[in-house]
């Protein structure tokens, strides 16, 4: 995030887009609602009523994967109203007049007729945005599990950019993290393109630099991602695999693609809490101890840097994930030293192999948190990304095109699938669904469903349906909802040991970060009979009028 999450509060304008926080955020919900309350406008984009709608000034239901159109849109009418921050774009900005030239097709008819979103609608959002003293952007995977996400995103920037809402309290372009420590996953370098502290393996400096202190050589190419990885495990590039903390299986889409591909290895090693469906698969699991059984550090989606610290022993031989790391490591005899005694000197030697690390340690962190970067001892933290300027010279404004969804509906698969999350079950129910409270809130999967389209399909609620579509197909409950709209149906993938929803989901990329397009697929849908020993009695009832179920 560009900004620290309780700066929420005091925001003017407020740009939601692909993002059920109330769900999949509920913290950060509360505090758009506070800012609600104290008069903030709120926009949200999203192609379903969800429950944040309730609170807006607008909801704009945009069709699945039009999000360009419809930014683009909102530019070209901030401009062309005369709206624009000049000043900022003169100071820190670049590319402003082809910009203007590259949006003249994007009128508000054209955003219409792509996105579905009324013209008018655009027109007041955009020119809310524009106005307001401090807008912020907050968006999630309903903007980036698409074929074009990385668009998506900077067309998110552009509208940031134009406004002078990079670099000022309360604005920003913000993403929120997706599961706990995944920001700081990505600050210890677990992506295949940086180093730990975002630094690129391509730059020659920051190789010298690593090769200097870790004493091996290192590889100047940058790595693949998880996407990649699996395809090579079906063509036998690669042998091996080392999975911590996640459930492949479950979260991957195409799951017949994916099963293939663990199946195909020689060697899986699974580091996890539970015995997941992936880890069912595995040669070795290590069972990993939770976050209350350690002591630590993680980051969370506002760059702020914070302490765990254990509070229970762990269950039998489950084990802190860097002890785990390490130890094998020093069982391989690398020549990298691996003899970590405790996650502070972990800590340790992240702060000092990266800038934004720096100033940094387990004392400073244990008087309280602080957002990265920290460059020095002294440096108070940084809340608030590119305050009076931005790193590396000025702020580009890119050119973008619509491109339209891999697949869209046709007649034999006449709707679309978008999936996402629920509240009680979080992610996909790995930790959650261990519990038999959160069952009553949410017992079983279901498909919602229009009435409108369910009318015409002969279902009513407590049916069960086949989804299908040229991947595989799932059988499942129905809920009749409004939340979803005609044309739509959504799932989740909280249940795979009744509905394993990404047999059905699209496997297409992002041909940039090969982040597939989860939220668009084409599917059929028809009536079944209830599966064996199952009755439609224990469905969950839908509210077809409301945003969401009861």
């Amino acid at each position: 995030m560009s900004n620290s999450i309780p700066e929420i509060e005091d925001a003017k304008m407020m740009l939601c887009v692909g993002t059920n926080m109330t769900e999949c955020h509920p913290i950060i919900a509360v505090r758009v609602k506070k800012a609600v309350r104290k008069g903030a406008k709120l926009y949200v984009v999203d192609p379903r009523k969800i429950p944040l709608t309730e609170y807006a000034d607008g909801h704009l239901p945009l069709k699945l994967g039009s999000d360009v159109a419809l930014f683009n849109a909102m530019a070209k009418v901030i401009i062309d109203e005369g709206l624009e921050d000049k000043e900022y774009i003169k100071e820190r900005v670049e590319g402003f007049e082809e910009l203007k030239a590259h949006l003249q097709p994007f009128t508000l008819e054209y955003a219409e007729e792509i996105s579905g979103v009324p013209a008018e609608l655009i027109r007041e959002c955009a020119i809310e945005y524009a106005k307001a003293e401090s807008a912020g952007i907050y968006y999630t995977l309903g903007i980036t599990e698409h074929i074009c996400g990385v668009s998506n995103v900077q067309s998110l920037c552009n509208l940031a950019l134009i406004t002078g809402n990079l670099g000022k309290k309360s604005a920003g372009v913000n993403p929120l993290r997706g599961q706990n420590n995944i920001q700081g996953a990505g600050d210890c370098g677990a992506l295949p393109n940086n180093y730990p502290g975002f630094q690129s393996v391509e730059d020659p400096a920051c190789k010298e630099k690593f090769e200097k202190a870790w004493g091996v050589p290192m590889d100047p190419k940058k790595g693949i991602t998880k996407i990649a990885a699996l395809d090579h495990a079906v063509d036998g590039r690669i042998k091996a695999m080392w999975i911590c903390g996640e459930n492949t299986l479950v979260t991957d889409p195409d799951v017949k693609h994916t099963t293939k591909a663990l199946e195909s290895l020689d060697f899986l090693v699974v580091q996890d809490m539970f015995l997941t469906d992936t880890a069912k698969l595995a040669d070795v699991v290590f069972p990993a101890a939770a976050f209350t059984e350690v002591d630590g550090f993680f980051t969370n989606s506002d760059r702020r840097v914070q302490r765990i610290r254990k509070a229970a022993n762990p269950p039998g031989e489950a084990k802190p994930d860097w002890w785990i790391i390490s130890q094998v490591a020093q069982r391989m005899e690398t020549p990298v030293d691996f003899e970590y005694q405790s996650s502070e000197e972990v800590f340790d030697e992240l702060a000092a192999l990266s800038p934004i690390y720096a100033g940094l340690t387990y004392d400073r962190i244990e008087k309280g948190d602080l957002s990265w970067p920290v460059p020095d001892k002294d440096h108070p933290g940084t809340p608030i990304l590119h305050e009076g300027e931005f790193l590396n010279g000025k702020g580009k404004l890119q050119l973008l095109d619509y491109v339209p969804p891999s697949e869209n509906p046709d007649e034999e698969y006449p709707f679309y699938l978008t999936t996402g999350r629920r509240l009680p079950t979080y992610h996909s129910n790995t930790m959650t669904g261990r519990s038999g409270g959160f069952r009553i809130l949410v017992p079983n999967e279901w498909l919602e469903i229009h009435p409108a389209d369910s009318d015409r399909l002969g279902l009513v609620d407590g049916d069960w349906a086949r989804i299908k579509s040229r991947r595989g197909e799932v059988i499942t409950r129905v809920a009749v909802t409004r939340t979803s709209p005609r044309g739509t149906v959504f799932m989740s993938f909280a249940f795979p040991e009744e509905v394993m929803t990404n047999f059905v989901t699209n496997p297409e990329v992002d041909p940039r970060t090969e982040t597939p397009e989860f939220k668009v697929a084409a599917v059929s849908i028809e009536r079944v009979e209830a599966p064996s020993g199952l009755g439609a009695e224990q469905a969950l009832r839908a509210d077809p009028e409301g945003p969401g179920l009861v």
